[in-house]
């Protein structure tokens, strides 16, 4: 896999990230439908993820919580919007408390998930878009555009494996 690029839209409030994969979009798709295959790399590898619910259905939630080196924990949450399959997902997201519940339920953010079929396999296009400048700096701040990176290099394993 290569994360091929990424860039930050401060005026769009966007941080997207595309990466190519050498298998086809319904293998790829497999590691957003399925959660055990999403907690293998969702979150950088010191950071990973445990789902506790994940109804994959427009309409559905999801939470999760990404475990660090020391132990601490930090947790998320999911609402998805609209799936696709195997092309395009999308959902709003945002940091829960530890209970899983929405804490920023009024200022989601929302991703969007794109997969196209290229020569040699698959391409994913994951769009961020924040609810304003406020949250994409934070984001930023927070090591977002590295994680995010460390975590989409951890799909190939799991491709693999599948």
């Amino acid at each position: 896999m290569t994360v091929t690029g990424s860039t930050t839209d401060t005026e769009a409030l966007t941080l997207t990230f595309v990466a190519d994969f050498d298998a086809p979009a319904e293998q790829v798709w497999g590691v957003w439908a399925d959660p055990r295959k999403l907690e293998r790399w969702w979150g950088p590898p010191t950071w990973p993820a445990t789902f506790t619910r994940y109804e994959f259905t427009p309409g559905g939630a999801a939470r999760y919580h990404m475990t660090g080196p020391d132990g601490t924990e930090s947790h998320g949450w999911w609402t998805i919007t609209a799936i696709e399959a195997p092309h395009r997902l999308e959902l709003d997201d945002g940091f829960a408390d530890k209970h899983g519940e929405p804490v920023d339920a009024d200022r989601p953010g929302h991703v969007v998930v794109t997969l196209e079929s290229t020569p040699s396999g698959t391409r994913m296009t994951v769009v961020n878009h924040f609810a304003d400048a406020e949250a994409l700096q934070m984001q930023l701040k927070m090591g977002m555009e590295e994680g995010m990176r460390l975590a989409l290099g951890q799909i190939d394993a799991v491709l693999a494996t599948t």
